[in-house]
């Protein structure tokens, strides 16, 4: 379901109508044109601060109604605290806290440093991106709703800034990371009875039409590839698997390709080794990894990036039917190395495994970045605040770092080494699927690494925190967060396309 916010920009003046946000800081200072508006609405501002005891704190409001004689329904002051210290996702925090702003009508935002400096271009479009996210809604099955909401119309946010053109041109390319952040965020919120692997794959089909090239695998195509680890995830449900190929071309014609693969477990039971009835049904979102590499793909096309990507999901169910996979069974991998199933709720490594088998076969690429829903440890571990990151490679480690804290997307880099990888040995296959109950998102990075081909770069991302059932924030107060589609764009932005914003 589509974010409910419309998007204006407008010269650096005040509205003659609808709701009016003006910027203060920490001494209540405010811009030139603002101040001018507070002075005509009655210079209340001041009195209702100190009744109110508002001291602009960052992304603090007090919100007045106009007296007789104003146009405007309110007045809105919003704190910076110290806009000085403003980084990049501040601005986006900042259009979070402006959607936030209640009432009817048109919100008009008066985006001017009470510092006087001046706001870019591209900290407009944040702010833009801020509301858009924050304005997103899941509503889709809900029947009961109040008369007058049977036909919500989006609310109109109009940006006056001191250069609309500049700000409209960046919000072109910030609007694309909305649509692909929305697009993930509706996959996850999705109920597993309407989103299997079949109709997961239909869904990337319409990403043709932005240019992405897209090849769907059938079940029938995977066991001539001999993804024997994703199969034996897929064979005690009814639906089929798919994996499904996203292509992006956009760079130099032969470049080698940034490679994203996604787990894409549209419910996960655990199989044979059932997990516990409570939060179950949150299982449902155990595809996030697959959503944010699908959501990449669609920004990268909409916003017509000027590098080379392919995006790989594997679709699968994992479920406890009489033909489903046993503890103890073994399965031979894509690469030709046999797992031993211990625990069949060790399943979205099983999917990955082939996935990059599949992947550095057939595109040779640059780097590879998988994204998991893959351990209940990684939570444990960092919480909903960072996703786990693990690296072979300290650069690709450093460029994603630096993406995590230039898009608030954040990823904290975990250990590999030898002494973990003994825990995944197997006596009687090359590896097992599980290590036991210790360092458990370690095995599982350490697993998956056993399917890299050669010195190819890699990194794991365990979104298992960060992609579902996250806190709500200033710019999410969805289940769903589509989180990993910004952090992505940003790595592409930085690595192949040498710019940021």
């Amino acid at each position: 379901m589509a974010a409910r916010a419309e998007i204006a920009f407008a010269k650096l003046q005040p509205p003659s109508s609808g709701s009016a946000v003006l910027l203060t800081d920490g001494n209540l200072k405010l811009g030139s044109r603002s101040a001018a508006l507070e002075a005509a609405a009655g210079g209340r501002f001041a009195r209702a601060a100190a009744a109110a005891k508002f001291r602009g704190k960052s992304m603090k409001s007090l919100q007045l109604l106009t007296p007789a004689g104003i146009e405007l329904d309110r007045v809105v002051f919003l704190g910076l605290g110290d806009a000085g210290k403003f980084k990049r996702q501040d601005w986006l925090k900042l259009g979070g806290s402006i959607a936030a702003v209640g009432g009817a009508g048109d919100v008009t935002v008066l985006l001017e440093r009470p510092d006087g400096r001046p706001v870019i271009a591209t900290e407009a479009a944040d702010v833009a991106l801020g509301i858009v996210l924050r304005s997103y809604s899941f509503e889709k099955y809900k029947t009961k709703k109040k008369e007058e909401d049977e036909a919500p119309k989006a609310r109109r946010f109009i940006i006056a800034t001191a250069n609309a053109s500049a700000a409209e041109r960046a919000w072109g390319v910030a609007s694309a990371v909305a649509e692909g952040v929305t697009f993930a965020r509706d996959l996850v919120n999705e109920p597993a009875n309407s989103l299997g692997p079949v109709e997961f794959s239909e869904q990337l089909k319409g990403l043709v039409k932005l240019g992405v090239e897209v090849r769907v695998l059938s079940e029938g195509e995977l066991q001539k590839q001999k993804m024997g680890a994703l199969l034996g995830v897929a064979q005690g449900s009814e639906r089929p698997p798919r994996v499904v190929v996203m292509r992006w071309r956009g760079g130099r014609q032969k470049g080698a390709p940034v490679a994203f693969v996604g787990k894409g477990v549209v419910f996960d039971t655990g199989g044979i080794s059932i997990k516990p009835a409570a939060g179950m049904e949150d299982m449902k979102g155990d595809m996030g990894g697959a959503a944010a590499v699908s959501g990449v793909m669609r920004t990268l096309a909409l916003r017509k990036a000027k590098a080379n990507a392919v995006g790989i999901v594997g679709l699968v169910e994992n479920m406890p039917d009489g033909k489903a996979q046993r503890p103890g069974d073994i399965v031979t991998s894509m690469s030709g190395q046999t797992i031993e199933v211990i625990n069949t709720d060790a399943e979205g490594r099983l999917v990955l495994a082939d996935l990059l088998t599949y992947v550095q076969k057939r595109e040779k690429p640059a780097a590879i970045i998988d994204l998991a829903t893959l351990t209940g440890a990684i939570l444990v571990a960092l919480g909903n605040q960072y996703a786990g990151l693990f690296c072979n490679n300290d650069g690709l480690a450093e460029e994603l770092s630096k993406a995590g804290e230039e898009s608030g997307e954040r990823v904290w880099r975990m250990p590999l080494g030898s002494d973990y990888d003994k825990l995944i040995d197997s006596k009687v296959a090359d590896m097992k699927n599980i290590g036991g109950r210790n360092a458990g998102a370690i095995t599982g990075a350490q697993f998956i690494q056993r399917f890299v081909e050669g010195e190819t770069p890699w990194a794991h991302l365990d979104v298992a925190g960060t992609a579902m059932g996250s806190p709500s924030s200033e710019t999410n107060q969805s289940w769903g967060s589509g989180w990993g589609v910004r952090l992505l764009d940003e790595f592409v932005r930085a690595r192949f396309e040498k710019r940021r914003g």
